[in-house]
């Protein structure tokens, strides 16, 4: 089989397969793995969910032998975590590099995918596994006139290796997790930053810190049993929901409630109270208080104001995790622009045009305008199944899977944390590997069975597409524009993409269907020689 990508989706793919006896390669696009993290290299990428929960726990000895060094790790440090983890299961061997799949077609009588490499390399293999990633594909605004720029464009999500930004006037257009991360060290360097704000987000303090040796040591004393919590829970973390109404208790005890989660910083804050996601008034006094925050942490009025998040619940969109983001606009020589007010017309020779006539020179202008999120990896391979039908054709009024796991007409291709999984809205870890041990329990099981090939019945496709629906309709999720909702892409289908109705729900799922002989999936045996 092939897997494409070598992030850590692809990674624990060909060790888990490998240690099944399946002959197993994968082809990578970049020099290195580690995904999402050998790409977006830009100054200050963190990662926002903590260390000890965001790693591999397939391995005890892997969680025993390596030392995070912070709470939240950096993409330094989190690639080199890849680097070791493919030096210590041996992974680089079957690993090629430097190349990217261009197309794969499904070839009916064979039954068999055909897959074609920008090298000009034609693989055969019974299964495709796309791990290519589910935050990979950069989504990139076109904007008139950039060919007359004079300075230099460069995307978050693809940092280049030389970017110089020592003294430039420097631009920033974006301003979701990766802008609210890349902002704060622009500003440490740049002659002039200037900001291009749409919509304002909700950020909690990240409260960063160096690892206590104690407690790393009492977490990985109890390790097994806090991931086992994590797997069954609802967010896929072992930081509690405290099981209280905000609205039962008086203010006080509100306030010390989020005075603590706030200290304690990041997504945990959402889980002060067990109705902020499912109670609007119970959701604005929460989001009161991260206003409350955001206004004493900048000195202009006027700028707090348009810092202040508007039109939608906090958690609705993607809660970002910042250090000292918005005390960085209380610098002389960082501006905010309100592009709702004033939207970007284009580029000039000098620099960014907006609406109301200004012209705002720069040198370096940063796109930190986020991906094609959850489908965007996969349609951008020529991914053709039955009848030569593209993916992005089947995707063309909205993604559907079964169990974001397979689609309709696609035989044998698995997307690995793909639309319709819980990927995106828990610990990517804990969905990766939840996905990968199924996916190998699945492959173990036709190898047994004499089985050929494996498809989603478009009938449990279908229910499951309903399924995904209602669990969003519950939430707050669709109040929001957003990146879950393809809302960020211009001409993408709107449709929440992941499923929203907890980890530990959808795991119980998947194991059911197991068990029932992997209900909902086509499973073909091949036809005899005569």
């Amino acid at each position: 089989m092939l897997v494409v990508g070598a992030g850590f989706g692809g990674m624990y793919a060909l060790h888990a397969l490998r240690g099944r006896g399946f002959s197993v390669r994968v082809v990578e696009r970049g020099h290195g793995v580690g995904g999402t993290w050998y790409w977006n290299r830009y100054p200050g990428a963190r990662c926002d969910i903590e260390s000890l929960e965001y790693s591999y726990s397939f391995s005890p000895e892997l969680v025993r032998e390596w030392e995070w060094t912070q709470r939240y790790p950096t993409q330094p440090e989190m690639l080199a975590y890849a680097e070791h983890v493919a030096d210590r299961f041996d992974l680089c061997p079957d690993i090629t590099f430097g190349t990217s799949v261009t197309s794969a077609e499904y070839v009916e009588d064979a039954r068999r995918w055909g897959i074609r490499t920008d090298t000009g390399e034609v693989i055969d293999a019974r299964f495709l596994v796309l791990a290519t990633g589910v935050l990979s594909a950069a989504a990139v605004p076109e904007l008139p006139g950039q060919d007359r720029f004079r300075g230099r464009v460069v995307h978050t999500g693809s940092w280049p290796d030389d970017v110089e930004v020592e003294g430039l006037r420097v631009g920033v257009i974006g301003t979701g997790s990766s802008g609210i991360q890349v902002v704060p060290h622009l500003a440490a360097r740049a002659a002039e930053l200037t900001v291009f704000q749409r919509t304002a987000n909700y950020s909690i303090s990240a409260a960063n810190e160096p690892l206590d040796a104690a407690y790393v040591q009492e977490v990985r004393d109890h390790y097994e049993e806090l991931r086992e919590r994590a797997r069954w829970s609802f967010t896929g973390s072992t930081v509690p929901i405290i099981r209280e109404s905000a609205l039962a208790v008086g203010e006080r005890t509100r306030r010390r409630r989020f005075e603590e989660r706030w200290r304690r910083g990041g997504f945990a804050f959402l889980g002060a109270f067990d109705d902020i996601m499912r109670d609007l008034r119970a959701n604005r006094l929460a989001a009161e208080f991260v206003e409350e925050r955001i206004r004493a942490a900048v000195d202009d009025p006027e700028t707090a104001e348009l810092l202040v998040p508007r039109g939608h619940p906090i958690g609705s969109r993607r809660i970002c995790v910042d250090t000292g983001y918005h005390a960085t606009f209380n610098q002389s020589h960082v501006r905010l622009v309100d592009v709702r007010e004033a939207p970007i017309t284009g580029l000039s020779a000098e620099g960014v045009l907006t609406a109301d006539g200004a012209e705002r020179p720069l040198d370096l202008l940063v796109l930190a305008t986020g991906f094609d999120a959850m489908t965007g990896s996969f349609v951008r391979i020529d991914v053709r199944g039955r009848n030569g039908r593209t993916l992005r054709e089947a995707w063309a009024e909205g993604a559907r899977t079964y169990l974001g796991l397979q689609v309709s007409g696609f035989p044998n291709l698995f997307t690995l944390t793909g639309p319709g999984s819980p990927a995106v809205l828990c610990n990517m870890f804990l969905a990766i590997e939840q996905h990968v041990d199924w996916v190998t329990g699945l492959l173990t099981h036709l190898r047994e069975h004499g089985i050929d090939t494996v498809e989603a019945d478009p009938g449990a496709e279908a229910e499951w597409g309903e399924t995904v629906a209602a669990a969003a309709e519950r939430t707050f999720y669709p109040m929001a524009d957003s990146w879950y909702s393809g809302a960020n892409v211009p001409g993408k289908a709107r449709g929440f993409l992941p499923y929203a109705g907890g980890v530990g729900k959808y795991r119980r799922i998947c194991e059911a269907v197991a068990a029932d002989e992997y209900r909902g999936f086509l499973l073909t045996a091949p036809v005899p020689q005569i």
